[in-house]
């Protein structure tokens, strides 16, 4: 299982590299799946997300689909996946991101499409592999209202992969309240892992070996 789990894309050549190494041949040759779908669940201004997929376009791939993981036959959604290479997971809400897995019954499927294939997250698409994605985690993070919003209470992981949790936009101009006394601040409260990143900053996956690719800033709290 590859995974390269950004904060916000490839914005840089370090991130750009680490795909191309795990993908193993060039973009122009490579099919890309595009998932939406936890953006749609943010309100407000989504020239974010324009510019996002408009960076991942302009690389150059032999194919870019997008796919709505919601409303969609199941069998149809995960054909799509597996004519991928790459599995790309946008931002936006990692709850409504988790639940449109979970209750579209896409964790098995999509598991399997990822045996063979290279992910890449984008801030809730690389939130959604924790088995510490829970309500509990919403109190300790601070993001029940998040949940809240989407009438509900509770969440389950829809792979619960790793025991630690992943935190983007550490320092980032547009989370500005994201600086080191937040991070210490939910550190204190935690009781499981925490990678905290940095928009220049994945935590890359590689069968059972994690490590850290960065052109930026990270904390990690074990």
């Amino acid at each position: 299982m590859n995974l390269l789990l950004t904060a916000s894309g490839l914005r840089n050549e370090t991130l750009r590299d680490a795909l191309r190494d795990m993908l193993g041949k060039p973009f122009g040759s490579a099919n890309i799946v595009y998932v939406p779908t936890a953006s749609v669940a943010e309100p407000g201004d989504h020239g974010w997300f324009v510019q996002g997929m408009n960076r991942l376009y302009g690389l150059g791939w032999r194919e870019f689909d997008v796919l709505e993981l919601n409303g969609l036959p199941r069998r149809l959604v995960l054909d799509r996946l597996l004519h991928a290479d790459v599995i790309h997971v946008e931002g936006g809400s990692h709850y409504h991101l988790a639940r449109s897995i979970t209750g579209n019954g896409l964790a098995d499927g999509f598991l399997q499409a990822l045996e063979s294939r290279v992910y890449v997250g984008v801030s809730a698409g690389s939130m959604i592999f924790s088995r510490n994605l829970t309500a509990h985690s919403a109190d300790v993070i601070g993001d029940t209202p998040d949940l809240h919003v989407l009438g509900a209470t509770t969440v389950e992981p829809p792979f619960g992969l790793f025991d630690w949790y992943l935190k983007p936009h550490l320092y980032s101009p547009d989370f500005p309240e994201r600086d080191d006394a937040w991070a210490d601040r939910i550190a204190a409260r935690a009781d499981f892992p925490i990678y905290f990143i940095d928009d220049d900053t994945a935590v890359r996956v590689r069968d059972s070996k994690v490590d850290v690719v960065s052109e930026g800033r990270w904390r990690f709290h074990p």
